[in-house]
C-alpha cells in the first residue's frame, strides 16, 4: 500500500467516524471539499461507494460499515504506539482526552491538572462534560471518569474518590404543608423534581435500598431538569423533592435549605473511578494523571 493509500483512508475513517464532512474538517484542519475530493478518490480506486452523503447527514454504506470496523482497530493501535513513543522523552508529553460529569470534572479531575499541568508543560488535556455513559472507545476519548457502578467490566478502573451516597431532600417549606415521606413508595403522594439523562433513555428512576432490598422509583412532579444545579435550585426554593448525589446538595444540607428524608433507604455505594480499555496500554503522560488522581483512602 502506498503511504498516499493509507492517508486516503485515515480521511474516510474520520469522516465516517464524526458523520460530518464539517467536523471531520475542522478536527484535521483541512477544508470540507479536500475530505470530499479524498474520499472520491479512494470511492474509485475501490470501485465501490463508501459513504452516502445527503444535505444533512453523511453516513457509512455496508461496504464503508465493513472498512470501518477492519482498520479502525488498526488505526487505534497505531495512534496508541505513537503516543506511546513519548515514554522516550525525558518528561511526559501528549494529549489526553476524557469525559466526566460535571461533578466529576469540578471537584476530581480540575484540582488535581491544576497541580500537575504547571510541570509537565508538553502535556494537553481536553475534558468533555457529559451525563451519559459515552462509549470512550467509540469516541476515541483516553479516559472517563464515572460512579464504580457505572463502569463496563472490560475496562480498568482506578478509583479516584471515597464511596457516595444519593440523597432525597426538600426544603423546609415544602414539608411545612405535607409530610415527608417515610418510606419509598410515600413519593408517589409528592412533588418530586425528575433528572432526565439521556443514559437511562429519559427520566431517572429513583434508586434506593434498605436490608438487601433495593427499589426504583418513577416519580411524578412539576419541573424536570437534565443539570444538577437547577435541580437543587428548584428543590431550595420548595418546589418539590429532589434526589441527587449527596455531595451536590451538600452545602444547603449544612445550611438548612434543604432537610434530608429517607436517609436510612440511601445506603454508600462505589465513588468515582477514573477508567480507560484493559488492552490499551496508558500513554506516560496518562499513567501520570492516573497516580496524581488515584484515591488512597
Amino acid at each position: 500500500m502506498r503511504r498516499d493509500e493509507l492517508g486516503d483512508l485515515a480521511v474516510f475513517l474520520t469522516v465516517a467516524e464524526e458523520l460530518s464532512f464539517t467536523r471531520a474538517a475542522a478536527k484535521l484542519g483541512t477544508s470540507q471539499s479536500a475530505l470530499s475530493h479524498t474520499v472520491r478518490r479512494l470511492e474509485e480506486r475501490l470501485g465501490v461507494r463508501l459513504l452516502t452523503r445527503t444535505t444533512r447527514r453523511v453516513m457509512p454504506t455496508a461496504a464503508g460499515e465493513r472498512l470501518l470496523r477492519t482498520i479502525g482497530p488498526a488505526f487505534e493501535d497505531i495512534d496508541a504506539e505513537i503516543a506511546a513513543l513519548s515514554a522516550l522523552r525525558d518528561t511526559p508529553a501528549g494529549a489526553i482526552r476524557i469525559t466526566a460529569g460535571e461533578y466529576a470534572a469540578q471537584a476530581i479531575l480540575w484540582p488535581a491538572l491544576k497541580r500537575l499541568l504547571p510541570h509537565y508543560p508538553d502535556i494537553k488535556v481536553e475534558i468533555e462534560v457529559d451525563y451519559g455513559l459515552t462509549d470512550i472507545v467509540a469516541e476515541r476519548f483516553d479516559a472517563g471518569v464515572r460512579l464504580g457502578e457505572q463502569v463496563a467490566k472490560d475496562m480498568i478502573a482506578v478509583p479516584v474518590g471515597p464511596e457516595m451516597r444519593m440523597a432525597a431532600a426538600a426544603a423546609p417549606s415544602y414539608f411545612a404543608t405535607r409530610p415527608p415521606p417515610r418510606t419509598p413508595q410515600d413519593l408517589t403522594a409528592h412533588n418530586c423534581i425528575n433528572l432526565r439523562l439521556p443514559t437511562y433513555g429519559g427520566l431517572y428512576a429513583w434508586e434506593f435500598a434498605k436490608d438487601g432490598r433495593e427499589l426504583r422509583v418513577r416519580v411524578e412532579g412539576q419541573l424536570a431538569f437534565n443539570t444538577v444545579g437547577l435541580i437543587v435550585d428548584a428543590a431550595v426554593a420548595g418546589l418539590g423533592i429532589a434526589c441527587l448525589l449527596e455531595v451536590d446538595m451538600a452545602a444547603e444540607l449544612r445550611a438548612g435549605r434543604l432537610v434530608r428524608v429517607l436517609d436510612d433507604w440511601c445506603p454508600p455505594f462505589p465513588g468515582y473511578h477514573l477508567y480507560y480499555p484493559s488492552r490499551r496500554q496508558p500513554t506516560p503522560a496518562l499513567a501520570l494523571l492516573v497516580e496524581a488522581l488515584r484515591y488512597r483512602g
